[in-house]
């Protein structure tokens, strides 16, 4: 929008009625007012420091008895500084200049901030750890104000693209985000990506704190050979596909070439894919999964897949919630051998020490004698291999695509410096013939510039949450208003509430630092926070995604699932997000 001079108070037409907009232009140094009555509008500029710090007496030029009232801030583009505002405030005449009520209000929810004295708080990713992050510190301290940063334009990390679709249940946590996403003093800035449109030395020049959460987006390798093959996926990739992850969208997995899967790894994220791949599609078109994954799985010829982990039962990956849900499957025929049940003692100190594990030993020993002596002939098949690991992926007749996985015995032997039980190989190989291949051995984070990493086991060096500037015990200072939290900081373990204590943890540091006064700006100036974020985008002509932009999403998908008897129809590519996010 174009601004222009203030207009002289002849200008104002003496019958003007209520003005019914404000709109606040895109420009850093001059806000625009337009206030449209049915015949006219008056345009009129101020300076934009001005408008931060509340000084209204440049507005006398409308004159009263103008009455402005204004509701609620609505986003008109997702340009840095471009709202509507409508219907709440008023502007009323005092002692010969004017009373804005709700003025915070108005810049909190317009990415302004006018107490100098507020804390600003930049939380780098909007999974699970960040919105915790963001709830916690927004109420712990009433002067901070929170903005949240994700490379995708939708929110919510993991629990949108992570949770199975079969598992609504999980992901009711969204209601509670959406509830901080909404407070005042908190504000989304989607499609924003750390390193090529914001650097980390940028965000902590311009925040007081910087809370890195952006996770694990990428995944551990095998190292054995055939590992390109077509045909062979990581476990996150394929569950990003059926759930509608854009960078997914066009992954095309072969679910018609064979009768076989081998899922490597007995994690909860291994029984996902697991049972996503056996469940029935009749319980899965009335969940969110991704259309193009459930049209994939409705024509798939998969009825078998296989289980493998390097060690045995006593020490399997997963939750007793998520075996309990695979091996009560109707029509499931459950194969678990029975010598692979047997125990060391070694074993049973593992599940005296260990509950959890303890249940997950007994529901499949539980399993294994339940299914004895039933004919399952023709019916979807999983099996359990203990005590293996892939030693090579075996090509297909035609060499176009992988054909099996040669595996490799293991036993187990007590590690001398840990304790632990360890898989060792034993030289006893045998193949199992597949089309398809899923590899659930982890999920690993990457590390971006600035930002200390221990690459060997893939975290952010920190104590209870302060970044440290080193993973060597010689050379270890802690960063400066610097923190992380979630799987960037203890790997990726747990389930979605485990992100919640690790975030009580960091916002314990944070606040323990700020009473003992280490978080200030070295020149004892103030931060600019939300602003000078807002100009580092704006420089970069990076078309930002507002919480406000996110609803249209939720809206849209919301309501092309209603068509389909789904909660929701996701939207999978970027253009497609973008494009309903910025109103296009």
């Amino acid at each position: 929008m174009r601004s222009r001079s203030c207009p002289s108070s002849s200008a104002v037409p003496t019958n003007t009625p209520l003005p019914r907009r404000l709109i606040v232009s895109h420009s850093p140094s001059v806000a625009a007012f337009d206030f449209t009555v049915p015949s006219s509008c008056i345009h009129f500029a101020v300076p934009w420091t001005v408008l931060l710090r509340g000084v209204a007496s440049q507005l006398n030029a409308l004159q009263p008895p103008l009455r402005l009232q204004i509701l609620e801030l609505v986003h008109l583009t997702s340009g840095p500084a471009s709202f509507l505002v409508s219907d709440c405030w008023k502007k009323e005449r005092m002692k010969g200049g004017f009373l804005f009520r709700g003025w915070k209000t108005l810049t909190s929810r317009g990415f302004c901030s006018l107490n100098d004295q507020s804390l600003r708080v930049c939380v780098i990713g909007s999974g699970p750890a960040g919105f915790y992050t963001a709830e916690k510190m927004l109420k712990a301290h009433e002067r901070a104000e929170v903005d949240i940063l994700d490379r995708l334009p939708t929110p919510f990390g993991l629990v949108r693209s992570g949770v199975a679709p079969d598992h609504p249940e999980t992901k009711i946590v969204v209601n509670q985000f959406s509830r901080v996403a909404s407070n005042e003093r908190c504000s989304f800035f989607g499609n924003v990506s750390l390193g090529s449109d914001v650097s980390l030395s940028d965000l902590r020049d311009i925040y007081d704190v910087v809370v890195v959460a952006y996770g694990a987006e990428s995944d551990r390798s095998l190292g054995v050979p055939g590992e390109d093959l077509t045909g062979i996926y990581s476990a996150r990739e394929f569950v990003w596909w059926y759930n509608g992850h854009p960078d997914c969208r066009y992954m095309v997995p072969d679910l018609k070439c064979t009768d076989t899967a081998v899922v490597l790894g007995q994690g909860n994220v291994a029984l996902d894919v697991a049972r996503i791949l056996l469940r029935p599609t009749s319980q899965l078109q009335t969940t969110d999964i991704a259309e193009h994954a459930l049209v994939s799985l409705q024509e798939s010829t998969i009825r078998k897949v296989y289980l493998v982990g390097r060690r045995g039962p006593a020490q399997a990956a997963c939750t007793a919630k998520e075996l309990r849900e695979i091996l009560g499957m109707k029509n499931l025929q459950v194969h678990i051998r029975e010598a692979d049940l047997v125990i060391s003692p070694a074993d049973e100190e593992e599940l005296k020490a260990s509950r959890i594990q303890r249940r997950v030993y007994e529901l499949l020993c539980k399993s294994a004698t339940s299914h004895q002596g039933h004919d399952f002939s023709g019916e979807r098949e999983l099996h359990f291999l203990f005590f293996r690991k892939p030693d090579k992926f075996l090509p297909s007749e035609d060499e176009s695509r992988v054909g099996g996985v040669r595996l490799e015995k293991t036993c187990l032997k007590a590690n001398g410096l840990s304790g632990k039980q360890v898989a060792i190989g034993t030289g006893q190989f045998e193949d199992v013939n597949c089309g398809l291949v899923l590899k659930s051995i982890g999920y690993k984070s990457v590390p971006v510039d600035g930002l200390p990493f221990d690459k060997y086991r893939g975290v952010v060096p920190n104590v209870k949450g302060r970044v440290l500037s080193s993973d060597q015990p010689e050379n270890v200072n802690i960063e400066q208003g610097l923190y992380v939290v979630g799987w960037l900081k203890r790997g990726p373990t747990g389930i979605v509430a485990t992100n919640l204590y690790c975030a009580e943890e960091t916002v314990a540091s944070i606040s323990e630092d700020i009473d003992n006064g280490l978080i200030a700006s070295p020149s004892g100036s103030r931060k600019p926070g939300r602003q000078g974020l807002l100009q580092v985008l704006e420089d970069k002509n990076v078309r930002f995604v507002p919480f406000g932009g996110w609803e249209k999403i939720d809206s849209k998908e919301k309501l092309e699932g209603q068509l389909r008897n789904k909660p929701r129809e996701k939207l999978t590519t970027w253009d497609e997000l973008l494009k309903v996010a910025h109103g296009v």
